[in-house]
């Protein structure tokens, strides 16, 4: 057997599925409208033939955001939910105020913490 025929008869490293390079283990792109599917990481060539009857799906799921909203039940209470702190509202005086943080600027800055006074809900923020 001569050199191009060795190089010809590829032995693979891995045994994968058609997503994952069978040379390197990588993850393949999806295939277009090219014969084969050329690994990123190594050049290794992959038939799009064997991307038949693949079926590709996503979903997004979206989580409920929790707020420092009042709730039906905290209404007639006249709790508010979120933790409770002790700090002294600019308004009332009153030494109980509840919080919840958002990144409101960007990622390398700091987080803006927004306070409720438990006594008269008076609203003030700070960023941090």
């Amino acid at each position: 057997m001569n050199v191009l025929d060795m190089m010809n008869t590829s032995s693979t490293c891995f045994s994968s599925e058609s997503d994952f390079c069978s040379d390197c283990g990588s993850v393949l792109p999806p295939p277009g409208i090219a014969d084969t599917v050329t690994c990123p990481c190594c050049g290794h060539p992959t038939q799009v033939t064997a991307f038949l009857g693949k079926c590709v799906r996503t979903s997004v799921m979206f989580n409920k955001l929790d707020t420092i909203a009042l709730s039906n039940e905290a209404e007639d209470t006249g709790a508010l939910k979120g933790p409770l702190i002790d700090r002294r509202c600019s308004r009332c005086g009153y030494e109980k105020m509840v919080y919840y943080t958002r990144q409101m600027r960007s990622a390398d800055e700091g987080q803006t913490v927004f306070y409720t006074c438990m006594q008269c809900r008076f609203q003030e923020k700070e960023d941090s």
